[in-house]
């Protein structure tokens, strides 16, 4: 028999997602450029359409190819799709592939010792950033699937981005909104994006802690007279 040993699968799990999560948000970067050519040029605008076309899929496949590794080294089986469900969602929606950048906060943080930024800054830096994208998006969704459609309230893109504003920020005006079944799943997945960005947001904070208020352990006791 031989000596080596062979590392368990979440081990080697673990690896291959510190390895690869920074450059699948880059890929992720580069579907979401695609898709965005994709909508906002003209059918006739060649070969940016073809190139898009291809970013779209090929960045996809990516995607599927990282599943499935990850699917074999969990050892999990079919379990794995109850444990990780977010994985599966974006799988089949990559649009809500900013959702993943709190895990691309986590592996950068694994890769320093120090962080350059204190925890609200990470926090808030972290949290715009998925917003923006999460949000550009949406609006790209929800105009593709609305410009076109009979008695739609969203006609350009600057409505989509107004719309798509209003809802992650839960204002909720209501003189822009989808009336197609595909731009109100659209519509779905934002405000459930949104409200799973809160609560990470929230939930990044230790208990008892807010911006401006001293860490319990950074509290003296009061000095005698």
């Amino acid at each position: 028999m031989s000596d080596r040993t062979t590392p368990d699968p979440p081990a080697r799990l673990t690896r291959w997602e510190q390895r690869t999560e920074v450059p699948l948000f880059l890929a992720g970067l580069i579907f979401l450029t695609g898709y965005a050519v994709r909508v906002l040029t003209p059918h006739d605008a060649q070969p940016w359409n073809d190139i898009a076309l291809i970013l779209v899929w090929s960045t996809w496949l990516l995607f599927l190819v990282d599943y499935a590794t990850r699917l074999h080294l969990s050892g999990l089986g079919a379990r794995f799709l109850r444990t990780h469900w977010l994985d599966t969602v974006v799988l089949l929606l990559p649009l809500l592939r900013p959702l993943r950048m709190v895990q691309v906060y986590q592996v950068v943080q694994r890769r320093r010792d120090r962080p350059r930024l204190s925890l609200y800054a990470r926090v808030m830096s972290y949290a715009g950033l998925t917003a923006a994208l999460l949000g550009f998006a949406a609006s790209l969704a929800v105009y593709h699937f609305e410009r076109t459609a009979s008695g739609a309230s969203i006609r350009t893109f600057g409505d989509a981005v107004w719309w798509a504003c209003a809802t992650l920020t839960t204002v909720g005006y209501g003189d822009a909104a989808p009336v197609t079944f595909w731009g109100r799943v659209v519509a779905a997945g934002l405000m459930a994006g949104g409200l799973a960005l809160l609560g990470a947001v929230t939930g990044s904070f230790p208990a008892g802690e807010t911006p401006g208020r001293p860490r319990q352990h950074d509290k003296r006791p009061p000095e005698r007279g």
